[in-house]
């Protein structure tokens, strides 16, 4: 059977840094062949980064994604790889076709090349475009009909692109009609946890249904609210897992493969198949090298251990906030430490992603303050070594109230406003970036103040509800001790009973149902979209599910307002769930049918910004 050493580039590229991603691909062009591969398969639009959104419409976009397509080739051959041949994705399009209603400006294609001796030799454009979740790429690309098959040292190999994987049939299934020996599919599949397991099982079940080793190489790296945690692989037909790359991490997963020799005559033929775009898939084939290479001696493969789920997303929220900042050209972070158990998190994975050099953390007490959260932050900046301050927001909070009468909840928000402030005013003064330490529980009940605790230009937990937030805050803190450092949590912050401590003898139970049921309940209604009467069902208390529903519909605007974060769920807010602010819909109340009047909007009135 013909030999083939592959490799497979999880790249972090940057959206919009076509020439920086163009060196990416020719880094790692020299690093594969430096290990003696034949094959380089890069991420889908390697060449602009992902998601390009609207940037895909855009003329002079669409142009450099082409002209910079067109030089890679002279560029490998300039340093000496002309004989690598190199899988890449990019943004192909017809800048200049006339405008066609409902098809995208320039006609778009999400494409990859593959190069080979100083030229393009082939190409292929997504066939499968995905409209849900964080995608709308329907909204932006026109779908490619053909299936690309090459030639290569005596081995047939098919493309295809990230979602044409997830789809049943299509080229996947022409792929085996076509026989190939060897299928590549580039990707730029966003994190969510455990989605690793799911990624492995799809890639077994269409390495069978294609009849041949198929090769995933992901991207890796954070962009705005996503993160990509690579996880490439190499399966089978049978299932097994030749070679897997690491999450979170550039890597070059390097496997030698035994393949099937080419045996179809190299001539285009109709499939018998239909593609996304209604018409049949026709299979293009492409001769680079017909003769099998010498046989050389094959060299082990590496496949990656899982880690532990708590792991996993505290990786994810890692990268994503390293690169946030990186990306967006930052040098260092602010946050206000509460000494509870959010701020907490936020502080650690911070020193995790900058350095503890790059991180300032402040203390903000006002007359509520308890001296034992003065203490847990003063003990979480020692354990970690972040830079740490004081600003006592009490003398300021008394000065607006001499001037402005507020009560209650109202005097409650003023005091997480001018803590707010201060950080802003921080920030400006010195260039950091505020981080937001709100998690996803409170946002979806609207347990925050706009322009209080809700300001700042990330958050790095807004997608993690608060019971993860101390596993992951327990899982680093054993982390760190069996490898002999000092846990970066403190311990109190941990076991302590949550307060914003706004008011005297606060607790975050006064005003939520206890924050395993409330996370429980949740879990069901915004991220399983179950209604009343289906979480009734379930075994949740009614009254409760009435509260929390319209505690949870009448925060959107709240939400809409809070700074971007890292997704690590199958639904966050933001790029996924996305409902009206301005609605009159209301989920019955249980028991309810839907021509029972449903009382209008209220706000909750719970602390920590319940109306504003």
């Amino acid at each position: 059977m013909p030999q083939l050493r592959l490799a497979l580039a999880q790249v972090n590229t940057v959206v919009g840094d076509i020439d920086g991603n163009a060196e990416l691909c020719l880094q790692a062009a020299r690093d594969a062949s430096g290990a003696g591969a034949h094959l380089l398969v890069l991420p889908e639009l390697a060449l602009t980064g992902y998601p390009i959104e609207d940037l895909a419409l855009r003329k002079s976009f669409q142009t450099a994604s082409r002209a910079a397509l067109a030089a890679l080739p002279r560029q490998l051959a300039d340093a000496g790889l002309g004989d690598l041949a190199v899988v890449v994705g990019y943004l192909d399009a017809s800048p200049d076709a006339p405008p066609q209603t409902g098809r995208p400006a320039g006609l778009p294609r999400n494409s990859a090349a593959l190069l080979l001796g100083g030229e393009v030799l082939a190409r292929y454009d997504k066939h499968h475009l995905p409209n849900y979740g964080v995608f709308d790429e329907a909204r932006y690309f026109v779908p490619g009909l053909d299936l690309q098959v090459v030639r290569l040292h005596g081995v047939d190999v098919a493309i295809a692109v990230c979602e044409d994987l997830w789809q049943d049939g299509g080229p996947v299934a022409a792929t085996r009609e076509a026989g190939a020996g060897l299928l590549v599919v580039p990707n730029a599949s966003p994190y969510e946890r455990n989605k690793d397991d799911g990624r492995l099982e799809l890639v077994r079940r269409r390495a069978a249904e294609a009849g041949c080793v198929l090769a995933y190489v992901n991207t890796v790296g954070g962009q705005d609210e996503l993160v990509f945690d690579g996880d490439s692989l190499v399966v089978a037909p049978d299932g097994e897992v030749l070679a897997r790359a690491p999450q979170f991490d550039d890597a070059l997963l390097v496997v030698d493969l035994d393949l099937p020799a080419a045996t179809a005559e190299p001539r285009d033929e109709d499939s018998s198949l239909t593609a996304a775009n209604g018409g049949r898939v026709r299979i293009r084939r492409t001769v680079a090298s017909s003769e099998p290479l010498p046989a050389y001696d094959p060299q082990p493969a590496s496949v990656a251990e899982r880690v532990p789920d708590e792991q996993e997303v505290w990786s994810a929220l890692v990268v994503g906030l390293r690169d946030y900042v990186r990306k967006n050209r930052f040098r260092s972070v602010i946050l206000g430490l509460s000494g509870g158990i959010d701020s907490a998190v936020v502080a650690a994975l911070a020193v995790d992603a900058l350095g503890a050099d790059n991180v300032h953390g402040v203390s903000l007490p006002s007359v509520y303050s308890s001296e034992h959260s003065k203490d847990d932050a003063a003990d979480l900046a020692e354990r970690t070594g972040l830079h740490y301050s004081t600003v006592a927001i009490a003398p300021m909070v008394a000065a607006y109230l001499g001037e402005v009468e507020l009560t209650g909840l109202a005097e409650e928000n003023l005091q997480a406003r001018v803590r707010g402030t201060t950080l802003m005013g921080l920030s400006n003064q010195h260039g950091h970036l505020v981080l937001a330490t709100g998690n996803k529980s409170e946002l979806a009940v609207g347990y925050s103040t706009l322009y209080g605790d809700a300001v700042g230009g990330y958050a790095p937990i807004k997608d993690v509800p608060k019971t993860w937030v101390w596993a992951i805050a327990r899982w680093r803190n054993a982390d760190a001790e069996a490898r002999g450092e000092t846990p970066p949590i403190p311990p109190n912050s941990i076991d302590k009973e949550p307060s914003a401590e706004l008011r005297p003898d606060q607790r975050d139970t006064d005003s939520l149902p206890p924050y395993d049921l409330l996370d429980d309940l949740l879990d069901d209604y915004v991220e399983q979209d179950r209604g009343s009467a289906e979480l009734v069902a379930l075994g949740f208390d009614p009254a409760l599910v009435e509260r929390v529903i319209r505690m949870v519909d009448a925060a959107e605007y709240k939400r809409r307002q809070y700074p971007p974060g890292p997704k690590i769920s199958a639904r966050n807010f933001g790029r996924d769930r996305r409902l009206p602010i301005t609605s009159r819909w209301r989920e019955p109340a249980p028991g309810a049918s839907h021509d029972t009047p449903v009382p209008a909007k209220t706000s909750p009135a719970g602390e920590r910004g319940g109306t504003a």
